[in-house]
């Protein structure tokens, strides 16, 4: 019995938790010693086909409407959410966790997934700084531009909400 490979930063390093997806294992590939599975013979002439057993083979065909559902997001759950987001960065905080995207790059935690959240106001700037910080040791920061210093207060108060309703940090 052979070990599967394992995923991650070791083996990839294209890998980001929360951030990208571990690469697809390669195909198996057939070793000299492994025997080959054995491949069902050809009905003679005159002799009915048996039907072969296959499981999972018939996928079950999904209407548009399950796909385009999948996409969306669940329905909001009443309770507070944090948002905000400049011309190249977005954050948004809601119950069902606190995703990041910059440019075309996207990250989403849930909530059982961070470890700490922090936000930070810089003493001069606009640059409004909140890092997820996940249980393995690991941070993902993302800065926002401000219209004015002002929307510092406003957005600590809202993100502290939603901390306050959803984060549950194991004390």
């Amino acid at each position: 019995m052979k070990a599967e490979p394992v995923a991650g930063a070791g083996f990839d390093p294209a890998f980001i938790p929360g951030i990208t997806a571990p690469a697809a294992p390669l195909a198996k590939q057939e070793e000299p010693g492994e025997p080959k599975e054995p491949e069902a013979e050809a009905p003679e002439a005159g002799e009915p086909a048996e039907p072969k057993a296959t499981e999972g083979a018939e996928e079950p065909e999904e209407s548009e409407e399950g796909d385009a559902a999948a996409d969306e997001p669940a329905a909001p759950a009443d309770g507070p959410v944090f948002e905000a987001a400049d011309r190249r960065a977005r954050i948004v905080a809601d119950h069902q966790g606190v995703r990041l995207s910059l440019d075309e790059e996207a990250c989403e935690f849930r909530w059982a997934e961070i470890a700490a959240v922090e936000s930070e106001s810089p003493r001069f700037g606009k640059r409004y700084t909140i890092t997820v910080h996940t249980p393995d040791r690991r941070w993902y920061p993302i800065e926002i531009e401000a219209t004015s210093r002002s929307r510092f207060k406003e957005w600590d108060d809202e993100l502290d909400a939603v901390l306050d309703a959803y984060f549950e940090d194991g004390d």
